[in-house]
């Protein structure tokens, strides 16, 4: 136990010299996000034609329901959040939704 101690308190006074120091000695890494896009719904409508799906199935792979997509692509709702961040992915990569494909095709 004493060496789990000796280690973080090591580690500890570490960061606190490195903080109050002028020459910076541990490694800083800066991370930034970037902004959830706010989608068209003509820009909508275009991604999930991309992609070859009816709204029903775009529904089930975007985990919304039927009506959702409907009011997505009338203009008179907006995705949000996790879905803004499917629709962007799905944007970005055209094979997006054939390297995840949550929903299936069974052809008869």
């Amino acid at each position: 136990m004493s060496n789990v101690y000796d280690s973080i308190m090591s580690g500890l006074m570490e960061a606190v010299e490195d903080a109050k120091g002028t020459h910076k000695k541990l490694k800083r890494r800066m991370v930034s996000i970037i902004p959830v896009k706010d989608y068209s719904p003509k820009e909508i409508q275009q991604i999930r034609k991309e992609t070859g799906m009816s709204q029903k199935l775009f529904a089930g792979y975007m985990g919304v329901s039927v009506k959702t997509v409907e009011a997505w692509e009338a203009g008179t709702n907006h995705p949000s959040g996790a879905a803004s961040r499917i629709l962007n992915m799905m944007e970005m990569d055209s094979e997006l939704t054939t390297r995840f494909p949550f929903v299936k095709t069974i052809n008869e």
